[in-house]
């Protein structure tokens, strides 16, 4: 049986936006599992209920429903073990985890430049609900949350760069790599 991986859609079905139905996409790639993309929108959180989520990305198998990209990313490891390895073993498997944490800390980084631009591209249904939940989330409009954003450019980019902001944890990672292969 075919997996079917319900992904965040846009307004044009083919526009996938979401890092997180991303990184399942890649890995079911990697592992060489058939899966059957579903579009899904925002406001089609029905279609999704049986998982007890209304968040994307969303795995069904058989009658299993399984939610959030590293509970995906484990149920997939655990349960096509013949595959190609996801993580290369369980140090490996700890160190995908702080990698992906970081990744979503990148991501909460990038969210106020983009968020009044990804309204641009989701589906006409679907605005109400996205401007509505994050401006919420931000606690301010959108319109707003990106009216400075030319000017807080640079100083992100800086955090950006090497031994700087957010990624000057370079020596904490290789030292934290080495012990990790040598237990």
């Amino acid at each position: 049986m075919t997996l079917r991986l319900y992904d965040l859609a846009g307004a044009q079905p083919e526009r996938r936006f979401s890092p997180y139905c991303w990184r399942i996409r890649l890995a079911l790639a990697h592992k060489n599992i058939a899966t059957e993309t579903i579009p899904w929108r925002f406001t089609e959180k029905a279609e999704i209920a049986a998982s007890g989520q209304t968040l994307v990305p969303v795995l069904v198998d058989g009658d299993r429903w399984i939610s959030g990209s590293w509970t995906i990313a484990n149920y997939l490891e655990d349960s096509f073990p013949d595959s190609p390895s996801l993580f290369g073993g369980v140090s490996g498997r700890g160190l995908t985890r702080f990698y992906s944490n970081s990744a979503d800390s990148l991501v909460s980084a990038i969210f106020p430049f983009v968020a009044f631009d990804i309204l641009q591209h989701v589906a006409d249904k679907d605005r109400e609900y996205y401007r509505a939940s994050r401006e919420k989330r931000a606690g301010k409009t959108l319109e707003a949350l990106v009216a400075d954003r030319h000017a807080r450019l640079p100083a992100f980019r800086a955090t950006l760069a090497p031994r700087h902001g957010m990624v000057s944890t370079g020596r904490f990672l290789c030292a934290r790599a080495r012990r990790m292969r040598q237990q």
